[in-house]
């Protein structure tokens, strides 16, 4: 039995652990104006924020089609798949659930599973990499599917903006609210909540946005694959170096926050993943 994992590339997984855990990562589509690029395959996340910087609109995300989704199920199969999980960013935000789903309804070569991690980003990327060591260690897709859904219900995301300009180019803000925080140095916090992205409050400097995260994880006690998610920040070794001690010397898994999230989110924003116990 050989039970293998896709996801879509909202899950800022690096790379490298990706390929070590043989998980097939969907892309979405990236638009700036008329140009459409295929996620992290025809524009790196280093290119994207380059592209952002000289751009005074947002880039559009669309979900994978169908077809994206039937194509890594056929790879799978080929390569000896007997069943398949599918972890996809959560569908409160994006119709890329409701496409890896169509897929596998018609899809009959071999059972798929299609879990919705009500998360996004690592968060999402955590849920995919436990799943796929199940897989590769032998469990059966009963055994990979419950455990994502165990997880989707345990794991946490909580993150902290450094700019208001991605939400005030996407006419979530205003222009003046955007400058008053700037003026004020105000640094929002956001937490994946329920599936759908919420404010989670707002600290005063990037200084104290960063503790008020440290001291976030510490408020849930005894915490399971804890990860740092980050968008192009300076301060992303000293942050991971932070969260490194409260993982007790367990892996830290680094993702680069990419277009789905980074989008919205904008440069800067840095955060935490992580499962709560049961």
């Amino acid at each position: 039995m050989t039970i293998r994992i896709v996801t879509d590339s909202a899950c800022d997984l690096p790379d490298a652990l990706a390929q070590e855990l043989r998980i097939d990562i969907v892309p979405l589509t990236i638009r700036f104006g008329e140009e459409e690029f295929v996620d992290r395959r025809d524009l790196s996340v280093d290119e994207f924020w380059r592209r952002c910087a000289a751009s005074s609109a947002l880039p559009e995300t669309a979900a994978p089609s169908p077809g994206e989704f039937d194509l890594a199920y056929r790879r799978m199969a080929e390569q000896g798949a007997t069943g398949i999980v599918v972890v996809n960013l959560s569908g409160s935000l994006s119709a890329t659930t409701q496409s890896a789903q169509l897929a596998a309804n018609s899809f009959t070569d071999i059972p798929i599973n299609v879990v919705d991690s009500r998360s996004v980003t690592l968060g999402q990327g955590l849920i995919a990499v436990a799943a796929a060591r199940l897989g590769l260690d032998g469990a059966s897709l009963a055994t990979v599917t419950a455990a994502a859904h165990d997880l989707a219900e345990r794991t946490k995301v909580w993150g902290a903006l450094d700019t208001l300009d991605n939400l005030k180019k996407g006419g979530r803000i205003g222009g003046a609210k955007a400058m008053l925080a700037s003026v004020l140095s105000i640094k929002p916090i956001i937490e994946v909540r329920d599936g759908k992205v919420e404010e989670g409050g707002k600290q005063r400097t990037r200084s104290k946005a960063l503790t008020f995260l440290i001291d976030k994880v510490k408020s849930y006690g005894p915490v399971e694959n804890l990860s740092v998610l980050q968008a192009a920040c300076d301060d992303k070794d000293a942050f991971t170096e932070r969260v490194r001690e409260l993982a007790g010397g367990a892996d830290v898994i680094v993702g680069d926050i990419g277009p789905v999230v980074g989008t919205h989110a904008g440069r800067g924003t840095i955060g935490v993943a992580f499962q709560v116990p049961r």
